[in-house]
């Protein structure tokens, strides 16, 4: 096999054109706000530019790929999960047969792959109805890409729960793109979806895999990896970086050639290492064109170089057959999605104040403590992660389903259940302890109940003692307290892992629905204010 690859072989370099995207979480339509870039004109300034959606998307790439015949289109993750309505009420299929008919060839899976678990993701690899029948206008098919999951391995059989690499070959060249998600994504989705897996280190994980390869007589290697980092630049360039991914790519093995990067949202451009390190934004903004040189010779990588391309609506055509998925799609999906579910009095930003409070916050856990007051629930804490949009004001002032389910699609149980004082306050510091960023992951707590932090003060020890009260009493180490959150942080998801130790567990509705009550038992609701937790320093 390998002499018959050789002798195919050309004798002048081969170019190759890699298209690449991430953290699609079907986006079939161009997203609110688009991509902030820097103002060319005042760089100083961001502005927005409208960009993305599964139509202008496909577009770019088709006419990217056209600038060479040797091309690949793949992805590095989050293609699905937390996606809007349009996609999740058909469980997703809507996007992986969007992707699929965009020419996507293969693709890391990413943590929110997981979110129905992992059986699922198996069913929309390979096909086939879920369990409750088929919902959209075709029988689903499966996806006609490959997903790659070179870390994530079956804990009772130690095979890896999708193919670790895909590879393809240009000119008689094997090129292989190893995928795989971040090791800590069992603390990141609800666990029962991940149970019976092992998510392996990732750098540890590429560099086994490459004697493998060049077994194979494989030398070009392309990692499509679900973590990323936060650069400090514009969505093209990389003056600076922070994150997993820096410390990642510094223990791989010399023979990874390009590093195609995800999960933290962010559009970079970037040199790690001496290799080239990319990302793409999020939902379908900007699609990251590769371009490879091979050498005939050793099929190693000679150059790369990469450029971050905004899918500009206003540049891009609709690709008439996305049009025709998504038409097909929003007829059976109409209905629903126009649903009047109650009136707003104002928008409900989701951007958080210097002590972590957000007005769309404070009414999601307000709306959670009243939908599980029957289970004896006093106070509500919600996840910032969970709340994936903002509530923008309706011109008509009605509010619509599909708007609340933007904000949160996960569509996850609320599981109240009983913490002494002494586990709220540890689980307070948790807010600061093992998170992926120095801010921390604040959680949004219901009226009633406050307590004040010290950021001076190390992780561990930031809650003021005292501070704590619900309805104007304080909370002791003894106090027994009724806590409700959803079903992902009660399993220990964001690594809240205090709350696994709640006792007398009761689920109750799902919160889409508890928000949905909420709107529609308080008409004309408006920010409040953000006051029930204090920040020093």
């Amino acid at each position: 096999m390998l002499l018959a690859g050789c002798a195919t072989r050309p004798a002048a370099p081969v170019s190759v054109k890699l298209l690449a995207i991430n953290d699609f979480h079907g986006n079939l339509l161009p997203p609110a706000g688009g991509i902030r870039i820097q103002d060319p004109a005042d760089r100083s300034r961001t502005v927005s530019v409208p960009a993305g959606g599964a139509e202008h998307l496909a577009t770019a790439v088709q006419q990217l790929k056209a600038k060479n015949p040797h091309h690949v289109f793949v992805a590095a993750g989050d293609l699905i999960g937390a996606t809007p309505l349009l996609s999740a009420l058909f469980r997703d299929e809507p996007t992986i047969e969007s992707l699929s008919l965009m020419g996507l060839e293969a693709s890391a899976v990413g943590n929110h792959e997981f979110d129905k678990g992992a059986a699922e993701l198996l069913r929309l690899q390979r096909g086939g109805c879920a369990a409750d029948g088929c919902q959209g206008p075709q029988p689903f098919a499966g996806a006609r890409f490959q997903y790659l999951a070179a870390s994530t391995v079956d804990a009772k059989t130690g095979q890896t729960l999708l193919p670790a690499y895909h590879v393809k070959r240009f000119q008689g060249i094997p090129v292989a793109f190893i995928g795989l998600t971040l090791k800590d994504t069992p603390t990141i989705v609800v666990p029962s979806g991940v149970e019976g897996l092992v998510f392996r280190d990732e750098a540890e994980t590429v560099n086994e895999l490459v004697p493998q390869l060049r077994r194979q007589g494989i030398e070009a290697i392309v990692l499509l990896i679900h973590e990323g980092g936060v650069p400090s630049g514009d969505y093209n360039e990389c003056p600076g970086i922070s994150g997993p991914i820096v410390d990642i790519v510094g223990k791989l093995d010399r023979a990874v050639d390009v590093v195609i990067s995800g999960h933290t949202h962010r559009a970079y451009n970037c040199r790690i290492d001496g290799r080239l390190v990319t990302s793409g934004d999020r939902y379908g903004t900007v699609v990251t064109e590769i371009d490879l040189v091979l050498d005939p010779g050793t099929g190693d990588v000679i150059s790369a170089r990469a450029d971050n391309q905004i899918v500009r609506t206003a540049s891009f055509a609709k690709d008439p057959r996305q049009t025709a998925l998504i038409d097909a799609y929003e007829r059976l999906a109409r209905p629903l999605a126009q649903r009047v579910v109650g009136r707003l009095g104002g928008a409900l930003p989701r951007e958080t104040n210097a002590a972590g409070e957000s007005a769309l916050g404070q009414v999601i856990a307000d709306a959670q403590l009243a939908a599980t007051r029957d289970a004896g629930a006093q106070l509500a804490l919600m996840n910032p992660g969970g709340i994936r949009a903002p509530l923008a004001m309706p011109t008509d002032g009605l509010l619509r389903y599909e708007s609340l389910f933007s904000v949160q699609p996960f569509y996850n149980n609320l599981v109240t259940m009983t913490l002494t004082g002494a586990q709220l306050l540890q689980l307070l510091e948790q807010q600061w302890l093992n998170q992926p960023t120095l801010a921390g992951r604040v959680m949004q707590v219901s009226r009633g109940f406050g307590y004040t932090w010290d950021a001076s003060r190390p992780p561990g020890q930031r809650v003021l003692p005292g501070s704590m009260k619900l309805d104007g009493q304080a909370i002791t180490p003894e106090t027994r307290v009724r806590v409700t959150v959803n079903s992902f942080m009660a399993s220990g998801g964001d690594n809240f892992t205090v709350l696994r130790q709640g006792t007398d567990r009761r689920t109750g509705a799902m919160d889409i629905d508890a928000f949905e009550a909420y709107v529609k038992g308080n008409p004309g609701l408006a920010p409040g204010s953000l006051d029930r937790i204090a920040r020093l320093n």
